[in-house]
């Protein structure tokens, strides 16, 4: 991905969150955008979006930004200009659960092993080694 193409997709998600953030405070105040990918023709584009709520929740959120997607396209034509204005897809970005899930596993591991040391009587402290 070139240099020119990064900024760009920089610039788009800090717009596109602005504005979300501006013009629909309250419907957009559990979403994030968390990266935007613009296509290398500058046609398409796709924003992943972080969530907070259940899955229904996330799924009201989502079927909310596709709805207003036309509407936050002519709005980041108005705040960068480009050569073509792209047309966004949204998608549900989940590195945050995913991320949870591997912490909470991780912790599961460590306590089972802390158990395991136990009862072997070993019951020395400390964690692994770096």
């Amino acid at each position: 991905m070139s240099n020119r193409t990064l900024r760009i997709n920089e610039l788009v998600q800090r717009e596109m969150s602005d504005f979300l953030r501006k013009k629909y405070q309250s419907e957009s105040v559990t979403l994030t955008i968390t990266a935007v990918e613009v296509a290398s023709d500058l046609r398409t584009g796709k924003a992943y979006v972080g969530i907070i709520g259940d899955d229904a929740h996330c799924l009201d959120r989502l079927r909310w930004l596709r709805r207003h997607s036309e509407e936050i396209r002519r709005e980041l034509g108005k705040r960068v200009i480009l050569k073509w204005n792209p047309r966004w897809e949204f998608l549900l970005d989940d590195s945050g659960e995913r991320g949870a899930r591997i912490l909470r596993a991780i912790t599961e591991i460590e306590e089972h092993d802390r158990k395991a040391r136990e009862r072997r009587g070993g019951g020395e402290t400390g964690g692994s080694p770096a």
